[in-house]
């Protein structure tokens, strides 16, 4: 039982409120210092490795610095060797985490399970497109399938009748004065290469005449500074220089390469963007790799995508790769 103040001395009436005023000061600066650590644990750390896509090459170092000023003790390495070099440095073991801008292919993930005896876990982290770029002046604003693969490809396996190397055999630009139709494309390594030929060219063969770059930046550039150029890139690219071509779908719409178009799939050349992961079957990530995998599947990690120029996961699909990042 407590005893009343009243009968307490003058002496003990002190001590009680000099404790009273260490608890309220204890509990004072429990309140202070909780909200700066909330989120953080000083156990995680370590230097996470990653390879791949240099399309995400901003993205996957947006999320890396987002990490470490949550977990100051963590820190991401990427290295932009195009998504070709994602599954090489998986098979090798030199990195856990490989960032690719289309899908494996099937030689790339028979090549993982051979090494491992197990298939890497495949997980979707945001929406992209494939875009066709001109200069901010001309006047071309869509193109069918068939016209992008005659423009593109010497195979034409999309259907066309003739090849086009021409602005004035294109409708919307016989009066666009500057001839013949120079190219911009990415490298063999670019995961952007490989989809826009698997998909805007039928699978088909590239003309060999071509300007080929390591990056789609450097592609737009190169199209922003020529009025006779087109080029293909990513759409988080798109710069006041050039302006993105309009793509017909198969019901004869011409679809821009907006956010929610390419979010729903309806942009004809969208895409996921992937992380590939080496996680054997019942086991768990170390704790870097699962707190990046936290962050880029969070509402947080969804919008540094968008702020990044790509597209965020639809809430569905964000779900299922929660799931899956999470096991």
């Amino acid at each position: 039982m407590n005893t009343p103040v009243h009968t307490l001395s003058p002496y003990q009436r002190s001590l009680l409120s000099l404790k009273r005023a260490f608890k309220r000061g204890a509990l004072a600066l429990l309140l202070l210092v909780a909200p700066l650590t909330w989120g953080q644990s000083p156990s995680i750390s370590g230097t996470l490795g990653a390879v791949g896509s240099d399309t995400m090459a901003g993205l996957m170092l947006r999320w890396g610095e987002t990490l470490t000023a949550r977990y100051p003790d963590v820190k991401l390495q990427f290295q932009a060797s195009g998504s070709a070099s994602a599954p090489t440095a998986l098979v090798a073991g030199t990195t856990r985490l490989g960032p690719m801008s289309r899908p494996m292919n099937t030689e790339e993930r028979g090549n993982f399970i051979e090494r491992y005896g197990y298939p890497p876990l495949e997980l979707k982290v945001a929406r992209d497109a494939l875009i066709v770029v001109v200069h901010r002046h001309n006047p071309l604003r869509a193109l069918t399938r068939q016209q992008v693969d005659a423009i593109f490809s010497t195979t034409r396996t999309c259907g066309a009748d003739a090849p086009i190397r021409r602005w004035d055999q294109l409708p919307s630009t016989q009066d666009w004065a500057f001839g013949r139709i120079a190219l911009h494309g990415r490298n063999l390594t670019s995961g952007t290469h490989g989809l826009f030929q698997k998909r805007a060219l039928c699978g088909g063969l590239f003309r060999n005449d071509i300007s080929e770059h390591p990056g789609s930046s450097a592609v737009v550039a190169a199209v922003g500074e020529s009025a006779n150029a087109m080029g293909y890139a990513g759409f988080n690219h798109l710069t006041p220089a050039v302006h993105a071509v309009s793509l017909y779908n198969d019901n004869g719409t011409a679809i821009p390469p907006g956010e929610t178009a390419i979010q729903r799939g309806d942009y004809p050349l969208s895409r996921y963007l992937y992380l590939y992961v080496n996680l054997p079957p019942g086991e768990a990530l170390p704790a870097p790799e699962q707190a990046l995998l936290t962050l880029i599947m969070s509402e947080e990690g969804q919008q540094i995508a968008r702020a990044s120029g790509f597209v965020p996961l639809a809430q569905d699909v964000l779900n299922a790769q929660k799931a899956l990042s999470s096991n």
